[in-house]
């Protein structure tokens, strides 16, 4: 494996702990208004059976909302199976479980969640509308080994100008997931199946919560991203949902997959670390493993490269599921041609860069940058250093996330502009707050300012009470971001009635969104992220 590949394994696994770390404190909803007309009904008819939901402030909720049965005993390793429908009214204002994951605090669901977790929440303005909204299903990141919907208040967009309908969504992880092991008979990408039996869900229910199921975008952001990727590719997802938002993912580049080589590497350790190592009973030893031992057979077996063990899960190209990479599809036009809205935060590895100064409190120096960057660049190193000379940067930290950020997320995001724009409708984004809101209680670096990290852009879409508080400036900026988000999601353009226009994103005229409160508009993104040096710099020998 490369020296830039170890790096964005370890940049992921470093995201998987931030995305999970966010995951560990209950969303409260902090959006309000006057909605004005009529309360919409707290009492929803599904179409397996009635719901009872909540109000509060602006919009009503309704959590733990079943989308598939139950996939434990004999079902797991199965397909999603319908849900057995329902007479008396479902309480649906509290959520349930998050799927299995590893119970390591603080990057985990507290509890490590149960394999009893195929649930949804659905959030609404509180007000009935006079037409039906368009309908945002959100797919949460971590890694695909952590996380869950419940953790993503949506309050903010929901209720945003354009008003939607959103759902939130639970997806099986890990082992239970995307597990793909010689002689394990069960399809690779499980999760993947998960996700599309929510989609029916909501072409099927949508209308009843006041949605438009013709409208539909779906949204992921990180690991969610690259399952957003992988949908596009799937014939499965065809016609499940009309639009997509694809946040900190490249869909070309490394685009979150693997093979099935890559796939059963890992399920052959994670196999082996269960106790059922012999191809011949694996298929019934794991079914008899319990729930907490697959999780930490997870754990103990290194991913496809041994590089970290938290690279151990990601979607399989397994011919059917997802035919191919989605990198090569999208390329080639071989996938679902809805309008894309793409981005990545201005700093993404800023976190990764800065936390041993956070955790040490010793800020990295000019020597100690040259060193990182030799380590991760080998032979090309003396290239990136004189492209990026510390004394360029306010510290040598900030100078390593500049490097980082450019050469793992930057570049990849704007060749997977380029692709999809040759073949459908683009809105590109570089979000770029000078100074966002961070974890709560995370130390952070003294020698520069972490800017818009991975991940940190969902302050500004989500409530989450791990964040720091929105200041003025930024809650000006978070009420600008879910109008763009809304209204893309109504209408395929981002841009409307009292925002900032919003060009699109084509060949001829690679439009990119700059996203602050000093700033909205044009950005030259190639420029500011030196894309064409990594370019060159990745074609060139050594």
């Amino acid at each position: 494996m490369s020296s830039t590949g170890k790096s964005r394994v370890t940049a992921l696994a470093s995201a998987a702990v931030l995305a999970t770390l966010a995951a560990t404190v209950p969303a409260t909803g902090v959006a309000r208004a006057d909605s004005g007309g009529s309360a919409a009904p707290l009492r929803v008819a599904t179409a397996d059976g009635p719901v009872q939901g909540k109000a509060a402030g602006a919009v009503r909720t309704f959590q733990g909302i079943p989308y598939a049965a139950p996939p434990t005993g004999e079902h797991r390793w199965q397909e999603p199976q319908p849900v057995r429908p329902w007479a008396t009214t479902l309480d649906a204002r509290t959520p349930r479980s998050a799927c299995a994951q590893p119970d390591s605090p603080p990057v985990s669901i507290p509890g490590g969640g149960s394999e009893d977790c195929l649930h949804l929440n659905v959030t609404t303005p509180a007000a009935r509308t006079a037409g039906r909204l368009p309908v945002v299903v959100w797919i949460h990141g971590g890694s695909f080994t952590y996380g869950d919907g419940a953790s993503y208040g949506a309050a903010k967009l929901a209720a945003a100008r354009q008003g939607a309908v959103v759902v939130t969504v639970n997806y099986r992880l890990g082992a239970f997931g995307f597990l793909s092991a010689p002689g394990l008979r069960a399809p690779a990408n499980l999760g993947l199946l998960d996700q599309q039996a929510a989609l029916k869900w909501v072409k099927r229910n949508a209308a009843a919560f006041g949605g438009d199921p013709r409208n539909v975008t779906l949204m992921g952001q990180s690991g969610g991203g690259y399952s957003v990727c992988a949908q596009l590719v799937s014939p499965g997802a065809r016609g499940l949902f009309h639009k997509a938002i694809v946040q900190s993912a490249g869909c070309v580049g490394p685009d979150g997959s693997f093979t099935r080589t890559q796939a059963e590497a890992k399920g052959r350790a994670v196999a082996e670390a269960a106790g059922c190592g012999d191809p011949r009973t694996v298929d019934s030893c794991l079914r008899r493993t319990s729930t907490d031992d697959l999780v930490r057979a997870s754990g103990a077996a290194p991913g496809p490269d041994a590089a970290s063990e938290h690279d151990g899960y990601r979607p399989v190209v397994d011919g059917e599921i997802l035919p191919e990479a989605p990198a090569r599809a999208i390329v080639a036009g071989r996938f679902a041609r809805v309008p894309v809205l793409h981005g990545s935060t201005h700093d993404e590895m800023s976190g990764l860069a800065g936390l041993d100064e956070a955790m040490t409190g010793r800020p990295l120096t000019a020597e100690g940058y040259a060193a990182e960057v030799t380590e991760r660049f080998g032979e090309k190193a003396p290239a990136v250093l004189t492209e990026y000379p510390a004394s360029a940067h306010p510290s040598p930290g900030a100078a390593l996330s500049a490097v980082l950020t450019d050469s793992e997320w930057s570049t990849s995001a704007l060749d997977t502009q380029r692709a999809l724009a040759r073949h459908t409708s683009v809105h590109a984004y570089d979000f770029a707050e000078a100074r966002s809101p961070y974890f709560r209680n995370v130390p952070q670096p003294r020698s520069f300012s972490l800017g818009t990290g991975h991940m940190i852009d969902l302050a500004y879409l989500f409530e989450n009470d791990i964040y720091e508080p929105l200041d003025a400036r930024q809650a000006a900026l978070s009420d600008k971001v879910t109008d763009y988000w809304s209204r893309f999601a109504a209408t395929g353009r981002p841009d409307g009635p009292g925002l900032p226009a919003w060009k699109p994103f084509t060949p001829r005229t690679p439009h990119v969104q700059w996203l602050a409160s000093d700033r909205i508009g044009a950005t030259d993104f190639a420029a500011d992220h030196h894309y064409a040096f990594w370019k060159a710099l990745s074609s060139s020998r050594g």
